[in-house]
């Protein structure tokens, strides 16, 4: 029982985050990008305020792994270098906290372009 309630308290979580992005798409202008950068920063902005922590402890993964989970990762790892390394931790936090993604992006990135026929529209 303690399962089913974590696998729908992660459908939930993912799931409002979702919709929220495809009201954005549907109901304003703004481009898939810029949506993309409102949701890195909104996941920084909310954990820096406390706001993101909580829905991570609700939703887990259902949190983390949308693209507003990034800004939080990049704002948690930047944080535990700065408490490590001091200063530096600035410039060196978000990225080691986040690499792993990044180059799961990159491979997978160059792996569909190898796959994929582009065209000129």
């Amino acid at each position: 029982m303690d399962t089913l309630l974590t696998y729908g308290s992660v459908f939930l979580t993912g799931g409002i985050i979702c919709t929220i992005g495809q009201i954005l798409i549907d109901k304003t202008k703004l481009s898939p990008a810029r949506i993309l950068t409102l949701f890195v920063t909104l996941g920084v902005v909310f954990t820096f305020l406390g706001i993101y922590q909580p829905i991570v402890e609700f939703g887990k993964c259902g949190a983390t792994v949308p693209i507003c989970g990034f800004g939080y990762s990049l704002f948690k790892g930047t944080v535990n270098a700065i408490a490590e390394k001091g200063f530096i931790g600035i410039f060196t936090g978000g990225v080691t906290a986040t690499a792993g993604g990044i180059a799961a992006a990159i491979v997978f990135g160059f792996l569909a372009s190898l796959f994929a026929k582009p065209t000129i529209k």
